[in-house]
């Protein structure tokens, strides 16, 4: 896999509450001097990230219901469909895990449904904070965003403490959805070694905040292996 191969798949995540508008059109800078696919912010940020991109280069992603996925449903709805109108052009949204947790699974498909169909046409994507769930419980959840029309499961916010995204949990959900339905996997991604350990298991989109130190890696491990040995 070359470095622009990689950049394709990658959203590049600026999610911490602290983070200013120079962190934002810092990470602008990033995702167009690596030409990264997707550029993902909380909705505050939304209109000035798709400004500063423009036309070309990256979408623009917005989380909902961010990180705990307790907003009633309507908000998120109306949330995302901001989101959309200021220029996103995916949604990330957090499921009701607690719901989720305590047996409603019916709450939790409608909470999605109402939220794919408030942006219709927009990819939504389901964040399901894996580390918070059981097996049975994360192929539950899987189902319900498949049912309700999403078209990917993303494994972990990135800030629940049980942790972010494993190779176990991704090919869980590779399992669970199948080939027609995108995997994210997202949370603790730092290295080259934890990218590809998530594609290996089965993720067709990464999630991260260190995109540039993944693909600066990809780069110098793909030249080292071009030179000539050595007489």
């Amino acid at each position: 896999m070359t470095p622009a191969e990689l950049a394709r798949l990658i959203d590049h995540s600026v999610l911490k509450p602290e983070a200013t508008e120079h962190d934002i059109r810092a990470g602008v800078d990033v995702v167009c001097t690596l030409q990264i696919g997707f550029y993902c912010v909380q909705p505050s940020w939304v209109k000035l990230a798709s400004e500063a991109i423009g036309g070309a280069g990256a979408r623009v992603v917005s989380v909902v219901g961010f990180p705990h996925g307790c907003d009633r449903p309507p908000v998120k709805a109306r949330a995302a469909s901001i989101a959309v109108a200021e220029g996103a052009r995916e949604i990330d949204m957090v499921m009701n895990f607690g719901a989720l947790k305590s047996g409603h699974a019916t709450l939790v498909a409608d909470d999605i449904e109402a939220l794919v169909r408030a942006v219709h046409g927009v990819p939504v994507k389901v964040i399901l904070e894996t580390a918070a769930l059981s097996e049975s419980e994360k192929n539950l959840a899987c189902r319900l965003a498949c049912d309700a029309g999403a078209a990917f499961v993303k494994t972990s916010t990135g800030f629940h403490p049980g942790g972010g995204a494993t190779a176990a949990d991704v090919r869980l959900l590779r399992a669970a959805v199948g080939p027609a339905i995108g995997v994210k996997a997202s949370g603790g991604i730092r290295t080259l070694a934890d990218a590809r350990a998530m594609l290996d298991a089965g993720a067709n989109r990464i999630g991260t905040s260190a995109s540039a130190a993944i693909l600066e890696a990809l780069a110098s491990e793909n030249a080292r292996q071009r030179q000539p040995p050595s007489i």
